[in-house]
């Protein structure tokens, strides 16, 4: 099967770039290995976006939410709505294996089949692999690194690792639910990007004893039913029901180096494109999205990435 385009990962991203394909007549066909907007899908159920929900728009389909800032579920929606609108071409639950050949010329070798295109786009996103902390204990059942629904924790005594927005989120709504909840954060205090209308609660809660927290601290082992801290004190071992590592999450690195994609800096792991172009050290590939972050996760979102669609078409327009 030969295409103009094939486009790696169905996120927001993927879909503005498939968008673009489909505007500038071209053949294309987007790959995802799991659902449409999977990351989406592995939010917290009730998770709300900092974001208002127009900046979270793509393909000019309106997103309307019912509150100030849109729901996890509403995103849902408004993604399979843009899906709809477009008639977007998506092969779900297809991993793509690898991608060989030169501009003009690759092969996409999936789990499923095997394609050909003239140029590729990378849109793969980075919340497909949390960072792990490398710790004993960390592959047992017990250890989440992706946070669901609070109920489950109910009446459970929690370690809560992290001090960013998601710990924060899931120390706030597991206490809220009935968990006995320690947290775990290895900076002096709560992350400065914390959401400025969270901090205060958060805060109070520590003051006031409801939430404990142990600062300047990383836990070293984990246990079936206990935690070992490493604190300022010395090593602290408490009881333990579950551990919620918000310990963030990074892009798939493993793929971007099996395709050739070279990394310009060793601790960021930032992989090497261009900044107008987005095109990679691979003539001919091109990354859109947070999959350009590396590890500073913090760099791009959906809401400022959604133009790198537009720049690698209007570049594509001209070599294809």
């Amino acid at each position: 099967m030969q295409y103009d385009i094939i486009i790696i990962g169905a996120g927001p991203i993927g879909l503005a770039c498939a968008i673009e394909a489909k505007r500038n007549n071209l053949t294309y066909k987007v790959i995802e290995k799991g659902c449409l907007v999977n990351s989406i899908f592995n939010y917290p159920v009730n998770m709300t976006f900092f974001s208002t929900s127009e900046r979270l728009e793509i393909g000019e389909v309106p997103f309307i939410s019912h509150g100030t800032k849109p729901t996890r579920s509403e995103a849902l929606e408004y993604y399979r709505r843009v899906v709809d609108s477009w008639q977007l071409d998506i092969n779900l639950y297809e991993y793509v294996e690898n991608v060989s050949g030169s501009k003009g010329d690759f092969t996409i070798l999936t789990d499923k089949n095997v394609y050909k295109s003239k140029i590729v786009i990378v849109s793969t996103g980075f919340f497909d692999f949390p960072n792990l902390m490398n710790i004993p204990g960390e592959e047992l059942p017990k250890v989440k690194h992706y946070y669901d629904d609070p109920h489950l924790y109910a009446n459970m005594d929690i370690v809560v690792i992290g001090g960013g927005n998601s710990a924060v989120d899931v120390a706030l709504e597991t206490f809220r639910k009935g968990a006995r909840v320690t947290m775990v954060i290895k900076h002096d205090n709560i992350d400065k990007g914390v959401k400025y209308w969270v901090r205060p609660d958060i805060e109070n809660r520590i003051t006031d004893g409801s939430i404990k927290a142990y600062f300047n601290s990383t836990v070293t082992e984990i246990k079936a039913d206990s935690v070992l801290i490493s604190s300022p004190e010395g090593i602290i071992t408490i009881k333990n029901d579950f551990v919620l590592a918000m310990t963030g999450y990074r892009p798939d690195y493993d793929f971007l180096t099996r395709i050739g994609i070279a990394t310009i800096d060793p601790v960021t792991m930032e992989p090497q494109y261009d900044n107008t172009t987005f095109q990679t050290n691979i003539p001919g590939v091109f990354l859109a999205g947070v999959v350009c972050c590396g590890q500073e996760t913090r760099k791009w979102f959906i809401e400022n990435s959604r133009y790198h669609a537009t720049n690698i078409f209007n570049y594509i327009k001209g070599i294809l």
